[in-house]
């Protein structure tokens, strides 16, 4: 049987636990049509999740021709150049390509990227209200740190970042193949500026990734012209992507929830505790990429017949029961936090690290600069993108002071843990 839910809803973005309990009632793992994907098994469980994620050789990334499993017939060739990076390659390619990024992405050179996190952070929060109240956190803020951090890592122009925000715009409003057709135009403006840039290092120089990358192509065949595209574009896209969302959805945590952001803001050291539960709670990322399965198996009691396709819910492991007490609860001190918002297995996030930093200085950043920040509007009133695969808030307008009516609307808090949000 083919469990109906839909994954784009308002019912399921506004309370995922509700739904992801429903559908894990089915199994640990159900089958059901997603859109853009069509007929795929989902995981529901922290260890069929594990499962699926740490066994590529069982679970993979590639169809038998090689073609990457989440592409369809119907998608057109620079797409396919795009999409063909380290995110979707199995072995031995996706360590070819990940080593050569990885030691600008290891913990002690993240951490030494703080400071310089930290001062964009607090320059775009003294901007918050520039252009007037109420403001768009989103466009105002969760957006532009991300992909301002992530250019400087990669030495793009500082002039380009609205370039950078239109395109991150656009790789939002996908819900739909209409969506995806008009998000062509942005893909292939991305695909030449990309180009452009990988071609001005070769002959310029430069700093930062992109001209890391140009010197590693001098010295071998270790990474093609394509890949190189591929690697700048996935960095750029998901460096930035994931993170707005991660950000905006926990700064709307903490704003409808008084005493989770009262307990925040008495020691900003607690922040990386609190963002290690928006990660599994928020849960930016809730689907992973398709994955073709090469040989009959049995996942958690279920049988998967080679050639059937599979996608783990991230989300639906972050919230289950076996692994986390209380799932459905927000609970900043939460100790163990076993959430799998990164994946695991070998591709487990690389720039995990960059994420937990950027979320933290954001938070920090905002509520040190505007302790008075509150929602411009009832919480009933956030809606969220229909984006199969990813949680994301549509708008989330701000004023500089907290409003009466809407910080009563939220939890009360009272008779409560001040970190636990029900």
């Amino acid at each position: 049987m083919t469990a109906r839910l839909d994954f784009t809803s308002e019912a399921f973005f506004r309370d995922p636990p509700k739904a992801i309990a429903a559908l894990r009632m089915s199994g640990p793992l159900v089958a059901t049509r997603f859109p853009l994907v069509g007929d795929v098994w989902i995981t529901t469980t922290h260890d069929a999740t594990a499962q699926v994620l740490k066994d590529g050789a069982t679970f993979t990334l590639r169809k038998e021709d090689g073609d990457v499993a989440a592409l369809r017939w119907w998608m057109p060739s620079f797409v396919r150049t795009i999409a063909n990076n380290m995110l979707t390659m199995d072995e031995p390619d996706h360590t070819r390509l990940r080593s050569i990024v990885d030691e600008a992405f290891r913990r002690r050179a993240i951490v030494a990227m703080e400071p310089r996190i930290r001062a964009i952070a607090d320059g775009l929060a003294d901007e918050l209200f520039a252009e007037g109240r109420p403001a768009d956190l989103i466009q105002r803020y969760a957006r532009i740190l991300p992909l301002a951090v992530i250019s400087e890592l990669l030495g793009l122009p500082l002039a380009d970042r609205p370039k950078f925000i239109a395109w991150g715009n656009a790789m939002s409003s996908l819900t739909n193949v209409v969506s995806f057709f008009r998000l062509l135009w942005a893909f292939r403006k991305m695909r030449s500026y990309l180009e452009q840039q990988l071609q001005a290092a070769r002959v310029q120089g430069g700093e930062g990734l992109i001209a890391e990358l140009v010197q590693v192509e001098r010295e071998g065949a270790r990474i093609t012209p394509d890949e190189m595209v591929s690697m700048v574009f996935l960095l750029l896209a998901a460096g930035s992507e994931t993170t707005t969302h991660l950000i905006s959805g926990s700064a709307y945590e903490l704003l409808r929830s008084p005493g989770l952001r009262n307990w925040l803001e008495q020691d900003w050291s607690r922040a990386g505790l609190a963002v290690e539960e928006f990660l599994r709670f928020v849960s930016p990322v809730q689907f992973s990429k398709p994955r073709y399965v090469r040989r009959d198996v049995e996942v958690e009691g279920v049988r998967l017949k080679k050639g059937d396709r599979v996608m783990v819910m991230l989300a639906a492991a972050n919230m289950d029961p076996a692994m986390h007490d209380r799932p459905e609860s927000l609970d900043l001190e939460r100790k163990p936090n076993r959430h799998l918002s990164f994946g695991t297995g070998i591709h487990f996030c690389l720039g995990h690290q960059l994420a937990r930093i950027e979320a933290a200085c954001a938070l920090e950043a905002l509520f040190v600069r505007w302790p008075k920040l509150g929602l411009a509007v009832d919480p009933s009133q956030i809606h969220w993108r229909k984006r199969p695969g990813i949680r994301m808030i549509a708008k989330l307008p701000v004023t500089a002071e907290i409003h009466g009516t809407f910080a009563a609307a939220a939890p009360a808090m009272a008779d409560r843990s001040p970190v636990r949000a029900e």
